[in-house]
């Protein structure tokens, strides 16, 4: 008779409801000998003191305990859910004793390579690789050995702690071999202390003898240059590439002396940037050697001392002659203006340049600055022909004589003889031109310009008349206002001295006689003390105010006892 086999026991566990019950986990236990036992054969006990279920049968003891978070960790490190393990780890850092966060952190690092997950990888090394500098160049190493150097490359830790430089290097040469807006990027993030600068120039120099117009690595190199404190050379690199940064460089370095034969360089640059930092610094860089070094670029030269002189007027006095030429040739726009400003450019060589190039304007200017009034005056009606220029011209000279000569320039010419009809009437009597206009003459607008001559002399005349008006009223009124004032008392007590002999103009005994005259600016005299008045100017006035120029006027008060 076959004798049939039992099946594996099952520890089952159930939560009780009050209407149901629910099953919250179902184990198969493997015990010795389970196809022999019946059910009866299995008994569960329960330890107190341990808090321990044991599961005894006839041939095994299976114990049961509570899950404890080591007991989670290992079961999701077993499933490679290394996030959550590691989590839970951070979480339960104080109560776990089998696992280590670094331990499971770097399962985790390991896990991620595997799968190819670099960039993920190398992330994780700065929270899990921590301050360990050991831990760290061991990591990089495997990211060499997999050629992933770039993915970490991101993330090496830049001060505390600082790694070996040889870690560093290792890094910037694999950008170097194929990636040089990378390695140009990590030159400018990494601070120059990482590396040996020594080795990282030589290594940039090396790849520039194969491309040596590569923009990337001479303005790289320069940056490497300026950490090592070779700013000549940096400089240099900068105005090559025509970088932004140059004057930048010059300025935090204090490079002046090293520009001193690069000027050229750094106006063709910027122009514009270059003038103002020459002029900031004069007293680094002199004027006369950057006047020098631009004698080959008159153009330049000119942008540098037109700005000079805009500047201050007299700094670059000694140059004035030389700018003339140069406004002459490159700016005759602002020439007039320099001409007018400037007190030290020889009006003759000026004059000399204007009458050669044919600039009337500015040869106008110069003869009247240097007294020929009636030339100036000649050349704009021959040159320019132009009357309103004529006259605005004679106006600003007010000399009767350039009058003279502009009406008789203008006496036979219709359209100039209705521009001085227009403009004179304020500055030269009108009747002198008309009767010099020869008769039959055909005058454009003449009708018009005669009556603005009227309307002009009825204007100056109402003007005249108004301002009379006004003048009768002030008068009128400042004199009431005069006698006003004269009308009112003046006080005269024991304080009050005679401004001649300095006594009291009031005696101390009242019982005795005296004269004292007041005038009307306030001083007081004893009459004793005024001088006897002429015949011929029989009223007194105060010797004070009359000394002064003061217009004195007469006594205005006699007292006597």
């Amino acid at each position: 008779m076959k004798t049939e086999c039992c099946t594996r026991p099952r520890l089952d566990i159930i939560q009780p409801f009050p209407e149901t019950c629910e099953e919250i986990s179902s184990d198969a236990l493997t015990v010795r000998g389970f196809q022999e036992n019946e059910c009866r054969d299995y008994r569960l006990e329960y330890s107190e003191g341990e808090s321990l279920f044991y599961i005894i049968s006839p041939r095994d003891v299976v114990v049961a305990k509570e899950r404890d978070q080591d007991d989670h960790i290992e079961w999701l490190l077993e499933k490679k859910k290394y996030e959550e393990a590691l989590m839970a780890a951070e979480i339960s850092q104080k109560t776990i004793k089998k696992h280590r966060i670094q331990d499971i952190g770097l399962a985790y690092i390991n896990h991620l390579m595997e799968i190819g997950d670099y960039d993920l990888a190398a992330r994780k090394c700065q929270k899990i690789l921590g301050k360990n500098t050991d831990l760290w160049e061991f990591e990089v190493h495997k990211f060499k050995e997999i050629g992933q150097l770039k993915a970490i490359s991101r993330y090496l830790p830049r001060r505390d702690p600082v790694l070996k430089p040889l870690i560093y290097e290792m890094v910037l040469h694999e950008f170097l071999e194929g990636d040089y807006e990378g390695f140009a990027t990590l030159i400018k993030e990494w601070p120059g202390n990482l590396y040996n600068n020594t080795v990282i120039v030589q290594a940039v120099v090396d790849h520039l003898k194969k491309d040596p117009q590569n923009r990337t690595l001479l303005k790289t190199l320069a940056e490497l240059y300026t950490y090592d404190q070779r700013y000549g050379k940096a400089l240099e690199i900068y105005l090559t590439l025509r970088h932004k940064d140059v004057f930048q460089l010059i300025h935090k370095h204090n490079l002046f002396s090293s520009i001193r034969d690069k000027i050229v360089l750094l106006m063709e640059f910027d122009s514009e940037k270059a003038v103002d930092m020459l002029l900031d610094n004069e007293d680094r860089i002199s004027i006369d050697k950057v006047v020098e070094e631009l004698n080959d670029r008159p153009e330049l030269q000119h942008m540098y001392l037109h700005k000079l002189f805009k500047r201050d007027h007299h700094k670059g006095q000694k140059f004035h002659e030389k700018q003339i030429s140069l406004y002459a040739e490159y700016d005759r726009p602002n020439l007039l203006p320099f001409l007018r400003d400037s007190t030290h450019c020889p009006l003759e060589k000026a004059l000399e340049i204007c009458q050669q190039r044919k600039f009337v304007e500015e040869t106008v200017y110069l003869l009247s600055r240097m007294g020929n009034s009636r030339s100036a005056l000649k050349m704009i009606m021959e040159e320019l022909n132009d009357v309103d220029k004529a006259i605005e011209f004679a106006k600003e000279q007010d000399d009767a004589e350039l009058w003279e000569d502009l009406i008789l320039y203008s006496i036979d010419k219709p359209p100039f003889i209705t521009g001085l009809l227009n403009n004179i009437g304020t500055h030269v009597d009108p009747i002198l031109l008309i009767h010099r206009i020869k008769e039959g003459m055909e005058i454009p607008n003449l009708r018009d310009s005669l009556v603005k001559i009227l309307q002009d002399y009825n204007l100056q005349i109402l003007l005249r008349e108004g301002c009379k008006k006004i003048l009768v009223a002030d008068s009128l009124s400042l004199l009431k206002k005069m006698h006003r004032t004269q009308m009112r008392g003046v006080l005269v007590d024991e304080e009050n001295i005679c401004e001649s002999c300095l006594a009291p103009v009031l005696p101390t005994d009242a019982s005795k006689s005296f004269s004292v005259t007041v005038f009307h600016c306030r001083h007081m005299f004893h009459k004793e003390c005024l001088p006897v008045p002429g015949t011929m100017a029989p009223v007194q006035f105060c010797n004070i105010c009359s000394a002064k120029h003061r217009g004195p006027g007469s006594g205005i008060l006699e007292m006597k006892k």
